[in-house]
């Protein structure tokens, strides 16, 4: 018996506009829609899934305030992620830079506010 994947899920107040965010600003790709109120969107290997709630994450204050992160997004190539999505108009918090803990990493945020991090260890 064993674990094959971990599935976050993000509220959104908008799924079309925070569709349309994932896969047109981040690349990402629809993996599912269900309904009017829940999608899956593929990242890689990787799905996350959308809700459509009525009031905004309570969780976006606070993790903007306190210098935290909603997810993390490991990647093979952070430089050129981070050109694709300046050139997309993609709201960044800070710019690319090399952490203490040996990696190169960029923070965006979402059109719901989440503060997603790209990063890539560094060899």
């Amino acid at each position: 018996m064993s674990v094959t994947a971990i599935i976050p899920q993000i509220r959104t107040t908008n799924l079309n506009a925070c569709i349309d965010f994932y896969v047109k600003k981040l690349g990402f790709v629809l993996e599912f829609r269900y309904e009017d109120f829940y999608a899956g969107i593929r990242a890689g290997g990787q799905i996350m899934h959308l809700k459509l709630v009525d009031d905004p994450d309570p969780s976006i204050d606070f993790v903007a305030n306190g210098e935290h992160l909603h997810l993390y997004f490991e990647c093979d190539d952070v430089d050129a992620r981070a050109r694709r999505y300046e050139a997309a108009g993609v709201s960044f918090v800070g710019s690319l830079q090399a952490t203490d803990w040996g990696s190169r990493e960029f923070y965006v945020v979402d059109r719901d506010g989440h503060t997603l991090c790209f990063g890539q260890p560094v060899s």
